[in-house]
């Protein structure tokens, strides 16, 4: 466990929870209307209707006596299961205590957090999550209702992040343990963890799960300004590093590498057959968002869940 947080910041936490709250409910309001779809539109279990075959759609949802009746090719659409059992492995390692533009990476994951549980809790749906930072790992149970939602998230934004890196694929690897029905399981993390180190784990939950992987970035992890000398601290070990900004080669060759590096990290979450959504500190994550579950559905309308 880790130590409490004093009196200060736990104030602060509440009222950006409070502030983050209001703006979930009056922005995604209505985004969910009419059948319950999920935040991934997967395929599903109840049968629903047949519409006629277009390219990308899974064969293996074929409804072959409509093909046989109208001679054209009729695929069966499905409706996800109406209680949705959703899991979240939340990455709190001190390289997310960082920020540089509008928000912290720590908050752009309790943000991510809160409008995943108000997309999620409804119908009696149920939100569960993992912990980790530093090398504690935390279980949070899955239960349903706004209440037990509303508690999970602030326990998250009330955790204090400790010194080091978690080990990200054994967090994820939490939520393989113990086996569970098939639901969405959503890792948010800036995944800066060597991608052997957990894309195993995130293939294997993709085999039994719909996988939402978010990814965290800082405008500054990307590209360096040009402003003379900068020290900067490695939140992990707390090691001090001066920096000569101002040469254009270092700052050429720091975007090429940061380039190269997330490269790696979206061919990894690509390869293990997560949907992949990047938050930015410095843009407007609830749109980003939005634009992404608007995305995903009519992906789910083109026949394809991806």
């Amino acid at each position: 466990m880790s130590p409490p947080l004093d009196a200060q910041t736990t104030a602060r936490a509440d009222a950006v929870l409070s502030r983050l709250q209001l703006l979930v409910t009056r922005k995604l309001d209505g985004l969910l209307q009419g059948d319950y779809v999920g935040l991934l539109p997967g395929p599903g279990t109840e049968a629903g209707e047949s519409r006629e075959y277009r390219p990308g759609d899974d064969v293996r949802r074929m409804d072959w006596p409509v093909t046989a009746r109208t001679t054209l090719p009729h695929v069966r659409q499905t409706v996800a299961d109406r209680e949705l059992e959703t899991w979240l492995a939340v990455d709190l390692s001190a390289s997310l205590d960082f920020g540089t533009a509008q928000h912290l990476k720590r908050d752009l994951v309790v943000a991510a957090t809160t409008a995943l549980a108000h997309l999620t809790v409804r119908g009696g749906n149920r939100i569960g999550a993992v912990v980790g930072t530093g090398s504690m790992l935390r279980r949070l149970p899955a239960r349903p209702g706004k209440k037990e939602a509303q508690g999970l998230v602030r326990a998250i934004a009330r955790t204090q992040v400790m010194p080091g890196r978690s080990d990200l694929g054994a967090l994820v690897d939490m939520l393989n343990r113990p086996p569970r029905r098939r639901g969405v399981a959503v890792v948010i993390s800036d995944f800066l963890a060597p991608t052997e180190q957990w894309e195993r784990p995130v293939r294997k939950l993709g085999v039994r799960h719909d996988v939402l992987a978010i990814e965290v970035v800082d405008p500054r992890e990307l590209e360096l300004p040009d402003v003379g000398v900068l020290t900067l601290v490695d939140p992990e070990s707390g090691a001090l590093h001066e920096v000569q900004t101002s040469d254009p080669k270092l700052r050429r060759r720091y975007a090429e590498a940061a380039g190269v590096q997330r490269a790696a990290i979206a061919q990894a979450l690509r390869g293990a057959g997560a949907a992949h959504l990047r938050l930015r500190t410095d843009s407007d994550w609830l749109l980003d968002m939005v634009r992404f579950v608007a995305a995903q559905r009519h992906a789910r309308t083109r026949g394809t869940t991806r």
